[in-house]
């Protein structure tokens, strides 16, 4: 993917932070921080992996916190289901930010990101068929630790990885997914940016895409705690990304 000199100044303006928001609000919506959607955003328009990381991982960071207190209000976040996974998770993102992998291979890598989190926005993944189980002991320290390497690697928090195992495992059901994804990608976010030692928000992230992202992150959070989310929104989302998707993977 060769780079495009105007991309920042094309991502400074109101389309993009219009984008920003409405990625933060779906994303927000389902418990998650929307790294995937702004690196889909970024990739479109050409952004190197070294911008693209520690931007999406600090507008991630905003959106998910936002997302964690609106869900843990309104009741459904559970200690039990989140720490042997973020336990596992949080040094892997760590060492995994510490990588720096070729283009080719971060664009690869990204890419099957991205067509994760499409199918996961249009409905590939939905509720359990069945009654819910408890997380294995083994299993659930070792998806975290999984989820976190790549998270790290690719510069996400994690939660387009983890929402659709604890979907198809029966691990948790829909709500408690997403109250238990959007801390998991807190951490992971954080995690990532320590071992990016991107401590500020890098030069490249504009203001008006944080407030941007709060304001998605408000909205989008509070109708997916206590309102049905808007299915079609993020069925267009699903798309943007598969396209996303297809740019990195296709010559």
């Amino acid at each position: 993917m060769e780079p495009v000199r105007p991309a920042r100044d094309q991502l400074t303006a109101m389309p993009a932070a219009l984008g920003i928001a409405l990625i933060a609000l779906l994303y927000a919506s389902v418990g998650h921080g929307g790294a995937s959607g702004y690196l889909a955003l970024m990739a479109l328009l050409g952004q190197s992996p070294a911008e693209m990381r520690p931007a999406a991982l600090w507008l991630n960071l905003l959106v998910s916190a936002v997302a964690t207190v609106q869900y843990a209000r309104a009741g459904h976040f559970a200690w039990r289901p989140f720490l042997p996974l973020a336990l596992w998770s949080v040094p892997m993102a760590y060492l995994g930010a510490r990588i720096s992998l070729d283009p080719e291979t971060y664009e690869r890598l990204l890419a099957a990101c991205l067509l994760l989190a499409a199918l996961r926005l249009l409905g590939l993944f939905g509720a359990p068929t069945g009654a819910t189980r408890p997380a294995h002991p083994l299993g659930a320290p070792l998806l975290g630790a999984g989820i976190g390497l790549v998270s790290g690697l690719v510069g996400i928090g994690g939660g387009v990885l983890l929402s659709p195992a604890l979907l198809l495992l029966r691990w948790s059901d829909a709500h408690r997914t997403a109250a238990v994804s959007a801390p998991f990608i807190l951490v992971n976010s954080a995690a990532g940016l320590v071992g990016l030692q991107a401590i500020g928000p890098p030069a490249g992230l504009h203001i008006g895409w944080l407030l941007a992202a709060l304001a998605g992150a408000l909205l989008g959070s509070t109708l997916g705690a206590r309102v049905l989310p808007d299915l079609r929104l993020r069925q267009v989302l699903g798309v943007v990304l598969l396209i996303a998707s297809s740019k990195l993977l296709l010559p």
